[in-house]
């Protein structure tokens, strides 16, 4: 490198420094052609300004970019190897070592994300609403006459609630195929199986036939619990809890619509041939088959390739990620899964406790909405009035939980808002026990149920997005909601046993369990955050320790930096 373009350079390092950007790296150190530069002009850490390095030759990915061509009176670098000064070892430079700032707005990153919003994770909403209709409606059929028909006693019924679950754990695997498949064919056939199963289940005729079609949509759905991993392709770890509050959202929506639902179906039943619960199946199972086409086709894999995204904007989204991918790697992460991160990740405490606090939850966010109609209709009211009145709730969980998920991100915490909401679910199911304990009026427990439905769905929502925000690699994530999802939806096993028809019509045991297991939950996440603050203050000591080394020996130390500077979310 000739002096006068060392001088030059060194003055527009002067110059970034006066204006508060962040030191650039030491001269003679190799710059690749796809680092991104970011610059701070306010002296803010979280600028939302953003700076795409563009080649001031004019060679731009191999080809030719005319309006940044100029003419910088030096010999041509590929052609001369010189020492640079300071640094006593040779290295070439090329075209890519220098390079100037092109900026993309917050506006464009606004836009990006907003297109996101709306295009990706309401479709995938839309998506898990399906397939919690499709999940949960076998409460609606019970009482709208599939014991009756197939001749169910209570310990059958619980069967198949079972089998459900016990394939749903067995298979939550395949989480991890998020990262071997391209996302719109595998989900694609994810949404088309269920569909189809569920379909299915209107024409069985038999307890054991709709076991085995029980069991077979536990594999169906359990591919698609790695919705928040994929989401996380697409979102920063501080914009995460809101759109995967948006996608949890969607369950106590689809459980208030599926009341609505279930109510016009059992009242349309009447005055049709075809059995209630059976008509119930079919109006909504059918519909995801034909929605699976359009998932086919719309959902992108990765933000570089979603249709609806503007090259520019195509361009935008894969930037204001950089920070959070692995640069050891290029960016090129975009497949396949490495097998030294995740036996990390099952050996790591912390994916443990985070998997404790959901089998915690989902006792009780399992067992609620498949027995709430039933618990409802014991209070006195018929069937119809059963079905009414479990929509209302859920429909007020739905709103909590987003406003839940937007504060949780704009204040990045996490543990303040599981602790409360688990609080919050354990007092709901506490004043259902103690009424029905003294047999008090149905409208106090039917009170209990609003706080219950509201804490454990924000709880989940919450401690789902905990888990991918404190794992540092995609493998590590994927990894981190299997096991999430392995040992938490355990709890489900446990949910179902709880409203036996002999507890009926208080159901004071299975309420007074989940109060303790909502509340067990909330301990857990205290416990989690005192040692997520102490792992963080061992970082940040290390951190002071290392900075007084060598910082010439920059590519020496980059890979442990990264993995230095990560920092738990609370």
């Amino acid at each position: 490198m000739s002096y006068g373009l060392l001088h030059n350079v060194n003055r527009s390092r002067h110059t970034v420094d006066q204006l508060g950007a962040s030191p650039a790296p030491p001269i003679g150190s190799e710059l690749d052609p796809e680092d991104e530069v970011h610059i701070d002009l306010t002296g803010r850490e979280n600028q939302e300004d953003n700076f795409e390095l563009k080649d001031l030759s004019g060679v731009r990915n191999g080809t030719e970019d005319p309006e940044s061509s100029f003419d910088h009176g030096l010999p041509d670098s590929d052609s001369d190897d010189e020492k640079s000064p300071g640094f006593g070892k040779s290295r070439r430079t090329g075209a890519s070592t220098v390079q100037s700032f092109m900026l993309y707005t917050a506006d464009e990153e606004r836009s990006v994300i907003k297109k996101f919003d709306r295009r990706l994770v309401l479709f995938i909403a839309f998506l898990y609403m399906l397939s919690f209709l499709d999940r949960s409606n076998i409460g609606n059929a019970r009482i709208a006459g599939l014991s009756e028909d197939l001749h169910l006693n209570s310990m059958q019924y619980e069967w198949l609630l079972r089998a459900f679950y016990i394939t749903y754990v067995l298979f939550e695997w395949m989480t991890l195929l998020w990262k071997v498949f391209p996302p719109h064919v595998y989900l694609a056939i994810c949404v088309a199986s269920w569909g189809l199963i569920a379909s299915l289940q209107s024409i069985t005729f038999s307890f054991a036939s709709l076991l085995a079609l029980r069991a077979a949509l536990g594999i169906g759905e359990a591919a698609f619990v790695g919705v928040p991993f994929f989401l996380s392709f697409f979102y920063r770890r501080d914009e995460l809890a809101y759109r995967t509050g948006l996608f949890i959202s969607a369950a106590p929506l689809a459980t208030s619509f599926a009341s609505s639902l279930a109510w016009a179906i059992t009242k349309a039943g009447t005055h049709i041939p075809i059995a209630s619960w059976r008509l119930l199946f079919l109006l909504e199972g059918f519909p995801s088959i034909i929605v699976s086409v359009f998932v086919f086709l719309y959902i992108p894999d990765n933000p570089e390739s979603a249709r609806y995204l503007t090259r520019r904007e195509r361009r935008v989204a894969q930037l204001r990620l950089r920070k959070e991918k692995d640069l050891a790697a290029n960016g090129l992460e975009n497949r396949g899964l490495k097998g030294r991160e995740i036996l990390e990740t099952l050996k790591d405490p912390k994916s443990y406790l985070t998997a404790a606090m959901l089998f915690c939850c989902n006792v009780a966010f399992s067992s609620l909405p498949v027995f709430l109609p039933t618990i409802i209709e014991e209070m006195g009211h018929s069937a119809l009035t059963s079905q009414a009145l479990s929509a209302p709730p859920y429909l007020v969980a739905f709103f909590v939980v987003l406003l839940t998920a937007y504060l949780s991100d704009r204040y990045c915490s996490r543990s303040t808002f599981v602790v409360f909401h688990a609080l919050l679910a354990a007092s709901g199911y506490a004043m259902m026990a103690i009424a029905g304990a003294r047999e008090a009026s149905p409208g106090w427990r039917y009170v209990g149920v609003y706080p219950a439905s509201m804490g454990f769905f924000s709880a989940v929502t919450i401690i789902i997005t905990w888990t991918i925000n404190n794992q540092d690699s995609d493998s590590k994530k994927g990894t981190g909601v299997a096991m999430l999802n392995y040992i938490g939806q355990l709890g489900p096993l446990v949910g179902v046993h709880l409203y036996p028809d002999s507890d009926q019509p208080f159901y004071v045991k299975g309420m007074s369990i989940c109060a303790v297991f909502m509340a067990a939950a909330a301990v857990l996440a205290f416990g989690l955050r005192r040692i997520l603050i102490a792992q963080n203050r061992k970082r940040a000591t290390e951190e002071l320790t290392d900075s007084g080394e060598d910082e010439g020996l920059f590519e020496q130390n980059k890979r442990k930096s990264e993995t230095k500077h990560f920092v738990f979310m609370l």
